[in-house]
């Protein structure tokens, strides 16, 4: 009976483990399989990303290459007589296509034309950087003493004011619509201040420098007689910088009024009237009736897709990076 009992004992064992073995090999299997279809899904997504990576590259080489027809300018190679046309539209800052860069590159290959009778200057813009309006200016300036018999005429079509006007005044002569906006020579500086909104929250402003005057204009924190002294003498030097250039490119076609430099900007008719413009005409009307050579060609610079595409990538990216750095410096505007 022992020896039976023993006996029936071990094999019921022996088929419990059996079974126990089988179990685990299934599971087993079971993750291996599973990891399996993961690791592949995975290796699709990877191979798709690839391929479309490797498409996307491939596409913009072909778009460098051919450039479907978007070139960096519309300039017609073997254009006859002509007048030479540069747009400057929107704001003007070191980004876009409204920058001294482009602007001035623009500009340089215009007057540089043989063909090119005179140049216009057709400016759409509210203002922006003074920096940047300042160095088309003195272009502009050297421009005309290099090509003394080419003449540099600005045509106003829905405004130019600020930084915009700053730019124009380096013209031989400006050209509005009745109806333009011109004028606003002055520079501000703007801002918010939060420490009323702060007290009121019980909200305390942690701000340590080494430099009395670093924290100068923190949004955060309260602003001293002697900063708010020192931010308008840098209002005041600007300012005049500006009206020096107006000055110097209008001279003595301006009127004597106080209120030109005080920013106020006029419509065009009145502009003409205070010596801020020379007179009425569009882009067509000045080609054909000033400069007498109707036929224009756009030398504004126009980016292909490659170039605009990398360009709008490195200024994301410089933007992301140098707003932390700024965040807190004041900021000069002709707007």
């Amino acid at each position: 009976m022992s020896v039976g009992l023993g006996s029936d004992q071990g094999t019921h064992g022996e088929i419990g483990s059996a079974g126990e073995t089988k179990a685990w090999e299934r599971e087993m299997l079971e993750k291996v399989l599973m990891e399996s279809i993961k690791e592949q899904r995975r290796a699709r997504r990877w191979k798709i990303f690839f391929r479309f990576f490797v498409f996307a590259i491939i596409g913009l080489i072909a778009c460098y290459v051919f450039d479907f027809g978007v070139g960096s300018s519309t300039v017609v190679a073997g254009s006859g007589r002509h007048t030479a046309l540069v747009s400057l539209n929107g704001e003007i800052g070191t980004e876009g296509k409204a920058s001294a860069e482009n602007i001035n590159n623009a500009l340089a290959s215009a007057f540089d034309d043989a063909k090119a009778a005179a140049v216009i200057l057709r400016i759409n813009s509210p203002g922006g950087s003074p920096v940047q309006a300042g160095i088309i200016y003195d272009d502009i300036m050297r421009l005309r003493v290099k090509y003394p018999k080419k003449p540099l005429y600005v045509v106003v079509e829905e405004i130019c004011t600020s930084g915009g006007y700053y730019v124009a005044s380096a013209a031989t002569r400006i050209y509005v619509d009745k109806a333009s906006l011109v004028g606003s020579i002055g520079v501000l500086m703007d801002g918010f201040g939060f420490t009323g909104l702060m007290d009121k929250l019980g909200v305390e402003r942690r701000l340590l420098t080494a430099g009395k005057n670093k924290g100068f204009l923190d949004l955060f924190s309260p602003q001293s007689d002697g900063q708010k002294v020192h931010a308008q003498n840098m209002l005041d030097e600007i300012h005049q910088q500006f009206i020096d250039a107006v000055r110097k490119g209008r001279g003595d076609r301006l009127k004597d009024n106080p209120e030109i430099f005080t920013g106020l900007f006029w419509t065009g008719q009145k502009s003409v009237d205070l010596g801020l413009a020379d007179g009425f005409g569009s882009v067509s009307s000045v080609a054909r009736d000033i400069v007498k050579a109707p036929h224009l060609v756009d030398y504004t610079v126009k980016y292909g897709f490659p170039e605009l595409m990398v360009r709008r990538f490195l200024a994301f990216v410089g933007t992301f990076t140098m707003n932390a750095l700024i965040a807190e410096l004041p900021f000069f505007s002709m707007r």
